[in-house]
């Protein structure tokens, strides 16, 4: 019997061949739509050191924010609020300590609470985000958006009149435009970052879409 199928050769399979087609077309699809080569499970075990990287990075980024934001704090409250404002450039920028009820740039003081709350619910999906994050850019954005929100976020609750009531201390008082603060500065260009990218296809998972 062996003899023969040595002579004879053996048959070929095609339910064997249509599946391996099967697997070269979907693995060409998924090539085609994200721009990248399937994940086997050595590319995905590769995927996760360069995930925890871009996660490092983004709470690397929210510390800077947060500590830079707190300690500027500290100072305009103990050198600044009650003393005049200190001219940067001339009457065009100054440093004058405000404390702001309200949202970012002083909108909404009356509902100091609801935005105590938002600040609290945007730092937990950035949280579940962090989770599949493997872009850089959207790494740095993430943590510029947290630390911003962190830094508000601690006036907020330990700053007077109360805890989820307090108002956050603002200095930065360009000429002709709102006062506000690094926090602030922070999360502004975290959001320009985020639509920048939103524009480009790029998503948090790294991969780039086409509309």
């Amino acid at each position: 019997m062996a003899e023969a199928e040595r002579i004879i050769g053996t048959p070929d399979t095609p339910d064997a061949d249509r599946d391996g087609q099967d697997r070269d077309i979907e693995d060409r699809d998924l090539r085609d739509r994200d721009g990248r080569e399937p994940a086997d499970g050595t590319e995905a075990e590769a995927e996760r050191p360069r995930g925890r990287r871009r996660i490092a990075v983004l709470f690397a980024v929210a510390a800077f924010a947060y500590l830079l934001d707190l300690v500027s704090k500290m100072i305009v409250v103990a050198k600044l609020e009650h003393h005049e404002p200190i001219e940067v450039v001339g009457d065009w920028l100054r440093f004058e300590a405000i404390r702001n009820a309200g949202a970012a740039f002083g909108f909404g003081e009356a509902f100091t609470v609801i935005f105590t709350v938002i600040a609290a619910a945007v730092i937990v999906v950035i949280f579940r985000l962090a989770r599949k994050l493997y872009s850089l850019p959207w790494a740095i954005a993430l943590g510029l958006l947290l630390g911003g929100a962190l830094g508000n976020l601690t006036d907020r609750i330990f700053r007077s009149p109360g805890v989820f009531e307090g108002a956050v201390v603002d200095f930065i008082a360009p000429k002709h435009f709102a006062v506000f603060n690094l926090a602030d500065s922070a999360i502004v260009c975290g959001g320009v970052l985020i639509v920048l990218l939103s524009f480009r296809g790029l998503d948090p998972d790294g991969t780039v879409h086409k509309d």
